[in-house]
């Protein structure tokens, strides 16, 4: 009686929730409260994959219900991005029967990675997915480590786990696992042979903290790496991006399948070849992947492009209070070879919590906008000041630079100026108070 109240009580709040636009955790958290063990009492599907890391969930996990979908699975998957436990049982229960069966081929997740352990104590993933785990939001989450010492309670031995072998730190979570796939990109003419960023975060093994070795690197300190001691190292892969050209936009999985990229990132090559990794180990034809992929726009609004007068923009989503997600996106406007201007928004650190804690703005390598086709530079939002006293410390000259705190007057600014290219650098926070003042493109 409490699992049937608990599905009718997720079901109606789901429902009243839509109507308003919200509801995509408060009736899981309800429903929890009515019967706290309702996830190990429902009917699953056969196959359950879940998804975490310190980026790229969201994409990663839109990109494996299409490519699923495309390959005739119904897939159900919190599209809200409602990650944590109250949002997983609200995603269940709004698409189980009264009786309990989830109705679905595929049950995929979206997870939390701090809180993934609370999500699956009661049931675990048939294949749980690990993108990268490196600093991200300190404010919160602490040390990387920290956030990988809190994901491996929810790793269950039975799980095949689908891991990023160029990722020295999440790359560990296989070690003593029996069932272990892995993903990775090889060499490639965009690779350094050191460590980037403005920290060495992976400057120490992670497994004995002796001294970390490179032969080469892709962003950051995601690469080839090996362990001068301890001999942790990146592992063989079994599903490869064996080329990859940033510049013409393609790149070659598995030296067979051929994929033309919307989206010329480097983080956008990892979510789709994580994405590969896991339906491949579905089943799905590597052909049938590379045409539900090729091209692909994401619906989640990470990267979006549109109009502002003149001037084509694209809407750089860099999550705040994570350098990483900042450098790869600037990396990108930095790579571009037309004249353009950058709008720089923080006017919200999270949408969370409060807090005024901008240090992470001195974690983030601004420096790589000190190139010519950067013609002017916006700062904009709550905390431009902030970012005006960041960017004194770089080697961009100051008459590029403008500071404007009203967003709105930094857009008619933009509007009313020339013709040049628009990158707009913020938040998934901030994003909406820019994208209200421009005409998308579909």
């Amino acid at each position: 009686m409490r699992m049937f109240l608990a599905i009718v009580a997720c079901k109606l709040l789901r429902f009243a929730g839509k109507l308003v636009g919200k509801g995509s955790s408060l009736p899981g958290k309800y429903a929890l409260k009515l019967c706290p063990d309702i996830l190990r009492r429902v009917t699953l599907p056969p196959r359950v994959i879940a998804v975490t890391g310190s980026n790229g969930k969201t994409s990663t996990v839109e990109m494996i219900a299409a490519i699923l979908r495309a390959d005739g699975k119904r897939v159900v998957y919190n599209e809200e991005g409602s990650n944590q436990i109250e949002g997983v049982t609200t995603l269940v229960l709004t698409h189980a029967t009264l009786g309990g069966k989830v109705q679905a081929d595929v049950l995929l997740i979206e997870s939390d990675e701090r809180y993934a352990a609370r999500s699956f104590q009661y049931f675990h993933p048939t294949q749980f997915v690990v993108t990268n785990l490196y600093r991200d939001q300190l404010t919160r989450n602490g040390h990387p480590e920290w956030v990988y010492d809190a994901l491996v309670p929810a790793i269950h031995p039975e799980t095949e786990l689908i891991l990023n072998a160029d990722d020295p730190l999440s790359s560990c979570l296989g070690r003593g696992h029996e069932r272990v796939k892995w993903f990775g990109l090889d060499r490639c003419p965009s690779d350094q042979d050191a460590p980037t960023g403005v920290y060495h975060d992976g400057a120490y093994c992670p497994v004995c903290h002796a001294p970390m070795e490179y032969d080469y690197v892709h962003y950051n300190h995601i690469g080839a790496y090996h362990c001068s001691s301890c001999g942790h190292a990146r592992p063989a892969t079994d599903y490869t991006a064996t080329a990859l050209d940033l510049e013409q936009g393609t790149l070659v999985l598995d030296e067979a399948v051929e994929i033309p990229l919307a989206f010329r990132s480097i983080y956008n090559v990892y979510n789709i070849l994580a994405a590969y990794a896991a339906c491949r180990e579905c089943g799905v034809a590597a052909e049938t992947i590379g045409g539900a992929v090729g091209g692909y726009v994401l619906k989640n609004g990470r990267m979006q492009t549109f109009r502002l007068g003149a001037r084509h923009g694209t809407l750089l989503t860099s999550k705040h209070e994570n350098s990483i997600a900042y450098d790869t996106n600037l990396g990108y406007i930095a790579a571009a070879k037309d004249p353009c201007v950058v709008l720089v928004v923080v006017d919200a650190v999270s949408r969370k919590y409060f807090t005024s804690e901008t240090s992470w703005l001195w974690d983030i390598d601004f420096n790589q906008l000190a190139c010519p086709q950067v013609q002017k530079i916006i700062l904009s939002g709550r905390y431009c000041n902030d970012l005006a006293e960041r960017f004194s410390f770089t080697d961009i000259p100051w008459e590029k630079v403008e500071v404007q705190e009203s967003i709105p007057a930094a857009c008619e600014t933009l509007k009313s100026g020339g013709g040049e290219e628009l990158y707009v650098v913020t938040c998934f926070s901030d994003r909406d108070k820019v994208l209200s003042h421009v005409e998308k493109e579909a």
